[in-house]
This record gives C-alpha cells, structure tokens and sequence, in this order.
C-alpha cells in the first residue's frame, strides 16, 4: 500500500516508518518541520511538508499525490504533560488536525484511516479489578480537568470512524523510542513518583508492530487497546528506567503535593488505575507484544541497541501475520 504517515518524524512515526517500509509499503511522510526531509528521504520516504492544522496547506502539499491509507501519528508531546495546559496543542491535533487529515485522506483517494488514541480515555479514575475491554465506556466527561483531553480522543475516534475504513488504536502509555529525553530527565531526578495504581504501557516498537498490523487486517470500524501483557505503576516503571540508566532513584513526592504542582500528570500516576485487555489486537490483529513487560521492554531500551535490528526481529517474530499488505474488509 501506498500510506501517508502524518508524524513520520516522531518517537513512534520513526519506527513505524521503517517497519511500513519493511513489510513493502510505499510511505509518503508527513512532518511540520523542513530539516526532516532528508532524513526522511534518506530512509526512502517522500516527504511532504505542511502543518496539519493549517488546511489549505496540507490540500495544497497533498494535491498532486495519491495513497491507499492515512495513519495519524500527531501530538505536540516532547515530555510528560505537568497540566492540562500542556494538552492544548495535542487536543488540537486530535481535533482539527483529525478533520483536515480527513479531507486530506479524501484528497489523496485513500479510504483506510488508522487514528492514535490512548486507554486513559476509558476514565483518569481507578477502575479496580475490572479488566477494561473495547466495549467499555470510552471518553465519557468526569466535570473536571480531563474533560478537554477526553473531549478530544472522542472527537478523533469519533471523526475517524466516519471514514470508510476507520480504526482507532488505544496505545497504553508509550515509551521506549524516547531514551534520550527520558534519560537526561531521569539523571536530573527530574520525573517524580508517588504511590498509585497500575496502569498500561507499550514499547513504541511493539506499538508500531501493532499499528502495521491494524492497517494491513484492522476490521474497519473498530478500536482496538494496545498495550503489553503486564500492568504497572509509574512508580514500577520509572524506578525500573532509572536503574537500568545508572540514573539516581526518582524523586518521591507526597500526592497532595504532585497534585498541587502537575495536576494533569498528577491523576495519570495518582488516581488513575487502568488493567486493559489486549486480547482482541492479538486476535484479529495478529499482533502479539515482543517486549511482555516493562521490564523487557526497558532492557532493551536501555541497551541502546539498534532500532533497525529491532525492526528486523519484529519482523521474524512473525507478529504481525501473513496478511502481505491485504486489506481485511
């Protein structure tokens, strides 16, 4: 297939891009920022330079070319949101920037849509034991600070499933692809901790892996969660990272206090406990996690070893099937 890969420069585009490229597709790249050409260039992708929130340029960048498929890879997210503030731009591009992918993807002839959205639109609230599902409430107003964020998941799941083929994938919290911001943030003891629940979490390589999946077998019209098969706290997770980075152990703040200073991540690591299935991406996707846990997944990250290999092993892993580029319909 021929795809436009909106974000082709970003923590998961980057992966995703090579993977796309891997299993035979033809990727037309999408970034805001014109250094990235040759890198994209570089790597065999065609880049195409517009900002995805200014309309008539992206029509206008996308006019003379054609693709089979849109993968929406968007955010404005270069380290942990500390306030609602810090989601405006990303809610924008879950949006705007949804609509005038649309009418870029109608421009382009491509019927098949894959959106990014995240399992904290099931609620930033602790759900207990209950193992959350697709067909569990999704994006419904709680009347307080999340409200914009969930207002626009909704609004890109929402304008995606009115495409011919739309599928929403809800990535458990990504990490992996990020080492080089995360690391200097964890060595300055710059990410807190506090005790709260667990939550999901997914490698950006499995999260690419699972993205090519849901293009070449996705049912159209569905969501699927993609998160690995163990969950886990911030707290786990981050005091795992630093250990494997040499880094000193996170800071501990009380929660009274994380609440008060980053409010928005605040309820992501406090009050929000998430135990998500991925049980229907491995069974229509194909799909299964390389990395089962945040440890193997932080291992790896922490290694340093070469995303190309990586990608490679993804591929002989054979967790992505044999669809071959096949649409599933």
């Amino acid at each position: 297939m021929k795809v436009l890969l909106a974000g082709a420069d970003g923590a998961l585009g980057t992966p995703l891009t090579r993977l796309l490229l891997a299993r035979g597709h033809t990727v037309l790249g999408l970034i805001r920022n014109p250094n990235g050409a040759p890198v994209l260039r570089a790597r065999g992708v065609e880049p195409i330079v517009a900002d995805a929130l200014d309309r008539d340029s992206l029509l206008r960048a996308v006019d003379r070319h054609s693709a089979d498929a849109v993968i929406h890879e968007l955010t404005a997210l270069k380290k942990p949101p500390m306030r609602p503030s810090d989601m405006r731009m990303t809610n924008r591009l879950r949006t705007e920037g949804t609509a005038n992918l649309m009418a870029a993807a109608a421009r382009l002839g491509a019927n098949r849509i894959v959106t990014q959205s995240i399992v904290l639109g099931y609620g930033f609230r602790d759900h207990g034991d209950h193992v959350l599902t697709e067909a569990d409430p999704f994006c419904i107003p709680a009347g307080d600070l999340t409200d914009e964020t969930l207002g626009a998941l909704r609004a890109a799941e929402v304008q995606t499933f009115e495409a011919p083929q739309g599928i929403a994938l809800r990535y458990g919290l990504l990490y992996g692809g990020d080492a080089s911001q995360i690391r200097p943030m964890l060595a300055k003891r710059r990410v807190p901790i506090a005790a709260g629940g667990s939550l999901g979490w997914i490698h950006h390589l499995d999260a690419a892996a699972a993205t090519v999946a849901a293009l070449e077998r996705g049912r159209p019209g569905q969501a699927y969660n993609i998160v690995d098969d163990q969950p886990a706290t911030w707290t786990e997770v981050f005091t795992a990272m630093a250990a494997a980075f040499g880094a000193p152990p996170p800071r501990r703040v009380p929660r009274w206090l994380l609440r008060l200073l980053a409010p928005y991540i605040g309820m992501v690591m406090v009050d929000t406990g998430l135990r998500v299935s991925n049980a229907k991406a491995k069974t229509e996707l194909g799909w299964q996690p390389r990395f089962r846990n945040y440890l193997e997944g932080i291992a790896a990250m922490a290694s340093g070893s070469d995303e190309d290999a990586e990608v490679l092993r993804l591929l002989s892993r054979g967790g992505l099937g044999d669809s071959n580029g096949q649409i599933a319909s």
